[in-house]
């Protein structure tokens, strides 16, 4: 059929229907206006009943009158069979799986990318449906990886002195990191997002006649004031032999701006202690892993 203008919109139709409080009476009023009572279909303890003259029921304007008075036990109510409810929306829980076309996801465009904290996804919690933001469901899983290395050796001191220079990431023999990087300034190390990080400072050390080496991790939480958080230590009583030490911290990074870190080392006792570097491997070196949000 043909139109003028936008095409109406496909619609949902229902009928407008009114139960009533019987009592022991033929008069009753109806909810809207009809011409006469084949607009409605009335119903009495769900029985249809006949319309018209000398039969159950008669109706014009908002009057319905009964052929015969109901009882306050009986249940009764009409539909307005001239007064259909139009809708664009469908009843409530009136769509069914049947009804929903295999491609509803399919055809739609493809995000491309990882989803925004904000996105929004359905889930069924325990049969209701209920939307959730991608920041509750996504993976954890190491999100950022690096490390850096020393690349000349140095000295130990006799007293904990910082580590501040000869420093690069880690470039040679198929190396690869996770993520954004670390910056480093002057032996200063500043983290490239919040989050809980696993620091390791793995120290190759020569040395002479001495009782140990010792390196530190040490962290700061007001970029001014830093502590030794982990400790690892080297023993040997004898001379011109290699050895090596470990030390890991789990760092809590709520401010990058506040949070960073930085390694020191020093040794006990006269001899030359050498901190080994080099640029070509891993000798001293230390790992940066991100394990999950703070």
């Amino acid at each position: 059929m043909a139109f003028i203008g936008n095409q109406p919109a496909e619609s949902f139709t229902s009928f407008a229907t009114q139960e009533f409080s019987t009592s022991a009476t033929t008069s009753y009023t109806l909810d809207h206006a009809v011409t006469n009572e084949n607009e409605i279909a009335l119903f009495i303890n769900n029985v249809r009943q006949q319309p018209g003259s000398g039969k159950a029921y008669t109706a014009t304007g908002t009057a319905l009158t009964l052929s015969e008075a109901t009882s306050s036990t009986d249940t009764m109510y009409c539909v307005f069979l001239g007064r259909a409810l139009q809708t664009v929306t469908p009843a409530t829980n009136s769509i069914t799986a049947a009804m929903v076309g295999n491609d509803l996801i399919s055809g739609k465009t493809a995000l491309g990318a990882e989803p925004a904290d904000t996105d929004e996804f359905l889930v069924s919690d325990a049969g209701t449906l209920k939307r959730v933001d991608y920041s509750y469901i996504k993976g954890g899983g190491i999100t950022m990886a690096q490390q850096y290395r020393l690349t000349t050796s140095l000295q130990m001191a006799t007293s904990g002195t910082d580590i501040t220079a000869n420093l690069e990431v880690v470039d040679s023999d198929g190396y690869g990191g996770i993520g954004s990087s670390m910056s480093e300034s002057s032996g200063i190390f500043t983290f490239p997002s919040t989050g809980i990080y696993l620091i390791e400072f793995n120290g190759a050390i020569q040395k002479g006649s001495t009782d140990y080496a010792v390196g530190q991790i040490k962290t700061t939480v007001n970029n001014s004031s830093y502590d030794s958080a982990a400790s690892g230590y080297a023993f040997s009583t004898d001379s011109n032999k290699y050895a090596s030490f470990n030390a890991k911290f789990m760092f809590d990074v709520t401010d990058t701006s506040t949070h960073k870190v930085k390694f020191a080392q020093y040794k006990q006792g006269s001899n030359q202690v050498d901190l080994i570097g080099d640029t070509t491997r891993n000798d001293t070196h230390f790992t940066f892993l991100r394990l999950g949000d703070t």
